[in-house]
């Protein structure tokens, strides 16, 4: 048998990629997260991480362990629900950000209605800086989004890189303003890539504004222009502009969950729905479901470089 602490440290491990912040997420030390890691790879014979001084990465038996973890994490939790004879109940207004808009994170919201049907989940999609000030005066329980550079409220669920993206066939020419593709505001990746563009003084315009990212998705894959975007959901039919490109790094963003405890008949549903996203939190992030093909935790190749657009630009 697998002790259940030894899975949940695993699965927090192999959704941060990083021993210290998963200890820092379980609340102990780094040497019982390396500890419970090493007693697992002990009773499978098999190595889960491959790890050196800078990087942590699942092994392919890693891979395999993932699903396992989750579904016997999962009986444990129904059995013991069970037999306590305790049944969720009341109201919980959950806000994702528009990032989870076609990932599983609809798998993971059926899972738990049906382990709690007496909770009546109430989602709202929408901006990660919306949801944050939808938060902050009461509106929401839980929000599943991004936050801000220097920021540290919140649970984090994993961290991503921002990379731009566009259509494979689009080219940029460095003699004209970068088209950008933008959420509008209080977007967080607008505002990374502005003020990423204005502090290289790069010239740039926005080419198209939405908040929805069906919307922006569809003006990248129609060549208008590049996208701001976390590097393991990148949706199909885009890719990663080459760094031949020139265009500024983005830097790191963390994905977290925050909680407002300030409605007693939220607290216990929220909390059960915060250690589900945390269980399989994984899922998020290994692309979008899309007729059955995913982006890829890196996204494609692809031909993008510098050179003319390939479409015409307009602005939106």
């Amino acid at each position: 048998m697998y002790d259940p602490s030894h899975l949940r440290t695993f699965l927090t491990v192999a959704q941060t990629l990083s021993f210290t912040r998963a200890a820092q997420r379980l609340g102990v030390r780094q040497s019982t997260v390396s500890q419970h890691v090493r007693r697992l790879e002990e009773q499978t014979g098999r190595p889960l991480f491959g790890r050196d001084t800078h990087t942590v990465a699942l092994t392919e038996d890693g891979e395999a362990m993932l699903g396992f973890a989750r579904r016997l994490l999962a009986v444990q939790e129904q059995a013991a629900a069970h037999f306590a004879g305790t049944r969720l109940r009341g109201r919980l207004r959950f806000g994702a950000s528009e990032d989870f808009v076609l990932t599983r994170l609809p798998e993971i919201l059926e899972s738990f209605r049906l382990a709690h049907p007496e909770v009546d989940l109430e989602l709202t999609v929408g901006l990660s800086g919306t949801l944050h000030e939808r938060l902050a005066e009461g509106r929401l329980d839980l929000l599943l989004a991004k936050r801000r550079a220097g920021e540290t409220h919140g649970v984090l669920v994993w961290r991503d890189t921002l990379v731009w993206i566009g259509g494979e066939r689009l080219r940029l020419d460095a003699g004209l303003p970068l088209p950008l593709i933008v959420y509008p505001p209080p977007g967080i990746t607008r505002d990374r890539a502005l003020r990423a563009l204005e502090r290289e003084g790069r010239a740039y315009r926005v080419a198209c504004t939405s908040g929805s990212l069906n919307g922006l998705v569809a003006a990248a894959r129609a060549g208008l222009g590049v996208l701001p975007h976390a590097r393991g959901l990148i949706p199909p039919g885009l890719v990663r502009v080459p760094e031949r490109a020139g265009l500024p790094a983005l830097g790191d963003v963390d994905f977290v969950l925050v909680h407002d405890d300030r409605r007693a008949e939220a607290r216990e549903p929220g909390r059960a729905l915060a250690e589900a996203i945390l269980a399989s939190g994984d899922r998020l992030h290994g692309g979008w479901v899309d007729g059955g093909r995913g982006g890829g935790r890196g996204g494609g190749g692809g031909r993008m470089g510098k050179g003319r657009d390939a479409g015409p630009q307009r602005s939106g």
